[in-house]
């Protein structure tokens, strides 16, 4: 009977463990959830309406803390929108600027507007314009102090493009101590498989210069063929980018531009090879401190969810690291955004715990590099499908946008604009 006892007591001891080892785990993932569900608010949440919907560009901050960005769609004419975010008594508050009609003056924006040495707004529609390829275009603010709820800026379309070079994507325009503006398509130039492009200002007008067309599959060798990103000038006046396609493996390339005797020579920095390295490079490419380069792969790598890569400089060559492999299928079709410290912040369009899509970081510690997803997307009422790249504000507040999602009446949500607090 004592032994009996003995050994009763002893599997109810077991059973009591067990319990208490499973109500610990129920509670850390409980405690994961709502810190999870703290760090991470949605801001605003698109409508379809005047604000637009699926925004699929990031966003631009400007000095006082408010934000830019670009809707695809959505708005008056259902063609896109630009629109400004300010916090006003709490809260964030949309006020559109311009709404694209969809004809001379551009439709469907896919990239972000930035900042151009004016201090006025730059970006490019995918669409519209004089032969429907896309626009490059300028917003100004009204001349004089508006009074209305309603104060929409002044478009000027500064190029039409032309079936020479055709449909600019996701990639950001850039600008030189010039005032000159570059940017790439994605289709056009000579083999109509993607540019880069070069506007330059003269008398009140807009000229263009084709730098380099692609031409892959086209007696290119291999070059590369659609870049989805833009290019980026190291101190030098050397171009940077990346190609989604293309290549010595059909898997996309990271180029080099350098300007040479009046015209610009391409440099194949790294050839990529799908499930070596990644493949579909969508992302473009940002320097760190010490001239090295990041981007992302859409597809390939261990995980076939893409990667994160590094390329360095030695010896006259470029040499790949990959730093990270991505989310299971993830996808990311942003550029890397990186914080003083050399942590790396980035999206994946779906992958994450839900399949919607994530917000990760990347943090380097002793020669390798620690990846961390911040956020899962479950395309709910928190947004999904992330496109555009991350904003960093100087507390280390990340903010983006999500495609999809939120509670706007558009059949799977308008999107969201979201804030990540560390």
């Amino acid at each position: 009977m004592t032994g009996q006892n003995l050994e009763s007591s002893e599997i109810l001891g077991i059973h009591l463990r067990r319990i208490i080892a499973a109500f610990a785990v129920a509670l850390l993932i409980v405690l994961a959830t709502q810190l999870q569900a703290q760090t991470y608010t949605v801001i605003y949440t698109f409508t379809g309406g005047a604000d637009g919907e699926a925004p699929y560009a990031g966003l631009t901050m400007d000095k006082a803390g408010n934000f830019y960005g670009t809707a695809f769609g959505g708005s008056k004419s259902g063609y896109g929108a630009v629109y400004k975010l300010t916090k006003k008594s709490g809260r964030w508050v949309s006020s559109p600027l311009y709404a694209f009609a969809g004809g001379a003056d551009g439709r469907y924006p896919e990239a972000r507007v930035v900042f151009g040495p004016d201090s006025s707004l730059y970006g490019t529609t995918f669409n519209g314009g004089c032969p429907d390829a896309g626009t490059v275009f300028n917003l100004k603010p009204p001349a004089s102090a508006c009074k209305a709820a309603l104060c929409p800026w002044t478009e000027t379309v500064l190029y039409c493009f032309q079936q020479a070079d055709t449909y600019p994507g996701y990639g950001d325009l850039i600008f030189d101590r010039a005032g000159n503006i570059y940017g790439t398509t994605m289709g056009g130039g000579d083999n109509n498989l993607g540019t880069v492009f070069m506007l330059t200002p003269s008398n009140g007008a807009w000229t263009e210069n084709i730098l380099h067309s692609f031409a892959s599959g086209f007696g290119g060798g291999e070059d590369g063929r659609v870049p989805y990103n833009g290019v980026v000038f190291d101190s030098l006046g050397n171009l940077y980018g990346t190609t989604s396609e293309g290549g010595q493996n059909s898997s996309g390339i990271a180029f080099q531009l350098m300007p040479s005797g009046g015209s610009w020579v391409e440099n194949i920095l790294h050839n990529f090879q799908d499930k070596a390295d990644g493949g579909s490079p969508y992302g473009g490419l940002i320097f760190d401190q010490s001239g090295n380069l990041f981007g992302t792969t859409g597809t390939g790598g261990q995980n076939d969810g893409g990667t994160a890569f590094e390329l360095v400089s030695a010896g006259g060559a470029w040499m790949l690291n990959t730093i990270a492999n991505l989310t299971p299928f993830g996808e990311s079709y942003a550029s890397l955004t990186m914080d003083g410290a050399g942590n790396l912040y980035g999206t994946t369009y779906v992958g994450g715990d839900f399949d919607r899509g994530s917000v990760f970081k990347l943090t380097p510690s002793g020669g390798s590099w620690t990846q961390t997803v911040l956020y899962s997307f479950t395309d709910t009422d928190d947004g999904g499908h992330p496109v555009g790249s991350v904003t960093l504000d100087a507390s280390g507040n990340i903010y983006g946008t999500a495609s999809s999602g939120g509670t706007g009446p558009c059949g799977g949500g308008c999107g969201v604009i979201f804030e990540i607090t560390p």
